[in-house]
């Protein structure tokens, strides 16, 4: 519930028109534009759902949160109540993988508001003045620190982080980061295949553009891409984030022969279409194609460096098709459903 409320507020927030921390060599942090436009653009969104694929038996899987079972239900259903039935549950699970957004880092630059040198000595230790009345915002919450030397500014995010929490604690949030997201526990979480747990523990301790958090999902998924676990992610709410920063890293070839290989040619589709979106100034992002297998055509021979390698797996994959009509008619040929002259 309150990745929506973050969501829904970060979403206001980028509306107008169009990430310092260590990284994996992988996914190289090479581009400034701001992320968020793009992101909650209603087509990417539908992209990042399409690439999602929705499992319903992952989406609903037990999860180990301490939630408590609910009786499972029979009834008869006529063929209508089924259809209603059926809707209900596809709202419910795109309700389930709502993905957390991705901004750009915030700036920790801190204003200073006034330098009054009279009052340094005074005392030996900040003072943090906290305005908390309800219903303020805690992004734009009034937090000031007087530092000893008589100096008045703005606090800085770790500053605003620790205050909030204080006045008003997120379940689940802590005041310190945790050493979860420190090495060496966390590469032994991510040696457990623990990759959605840290993920949904990194979405609750911190916001979207805090650096840690950055920090955090960025080695998760550079460990995901680089290890091919990717389907340890697919069809949670952390797989959208996960292809759109390694489209916004112009880093998808691997994904792309992943989904040409599994038949997944529609979601490679998606994927190239949401590489153009992302990336509109490269070549034949304008050229309007709507047949998926050319559209990879043409963005393996313009636009990837794996060129050979993406064509050889649209060949396997067009083999595979033939291959497979071929047995299928013989299949309707034996059962006597066509003619010699169809096959």
């Amino acid at each position: 519930m309150m990745c929506n409320r973050i969501n829904f507020v970060l979403k206001h927030f980028y509306k107008r028109p169009i990430w310092n921390c260590r990284l994996c060599s992988t996914i190289p942090q090479t581009n400034e534009r701001d992320p968020a436009p793009f992101f909650f653009d209603g087509h990417v969104q539908e992209l990042l759902t399409t690439l999602t694929r929705i499992n319903y038996e992952k989406v609903f899987a037990i999860r180990r949160d301490g939630t408590q079972l609910e009786v499972p239900q029979y009834a008869f259903m006529t063929d209508k109540e089924l259809q209603e039935a059926r809707a209900l549950l596809a709202t419910k699970a795109k309700r389930c993988i709502q993905m957390p957004p991705v901004v750009k880092i915030r700036s920790d630059e801190v204003e200073v508001l006034v330098k009054e040198p009279e009052l340094e000595g005074y005392e030996q230790y900040n003072l943090v003045f906290t305005d908390i009345s309800f219903g303020k915002n805690n992004r734009d919450r009034l937090i000031v620190i007087r530092e000893p030397n008589g100096t008045l500014r703005q606090a800085t995010c770790n500053e605003r982080h620790r205050m909030n929490q204080i006045y008003f604690p997120i379940n689940g949030r802590e005041l310190h980061t945790p050493k979860m997201f420190f090495h060496p526990y966390l590469s032994d979480l991510l040696d457990q295949g623990e990759f959605e747990f840290i993920l949904d523990r990194a979405c609750l301790q911190f916001e979207p553009d805090d650096p840690e958090y950055h920090r955090v999902t960025k080695e998760v998924y550079s460990y995901v891409y680089e290890l091919n676990k990717l389907d340890a992610l697919r069809s949670t709410r952390h797989f959208g984030p996960l292809v759109f920063q390694l489209a916004w890293e112009k880093n998808i070839n691997k994904l792309l022969l992943e989904l040409i290989d599994t038949e997944n040619i529609e979601e490679a589709g998606a994927l190239v279409r949401l590489y153009y979106a992302l990336h509109p100034d490269v070549k034949s992002a304008q050229e309007t194609i709507h047949e998926d297998i050319e559209l990879i055509k043409v963005y393996a021979e313009l636009n990837s460096l794996e060129r050979h390698a993406i064509s050889n797996a649209i060949q396997r994959y067009n083999k595979m098709q033939k291959e497979r009509k071929k047995v299928e008619k013989g299949i309707m040929k034996a059962h006597g459903l066509i003619d010699n002259e169809d096959v």
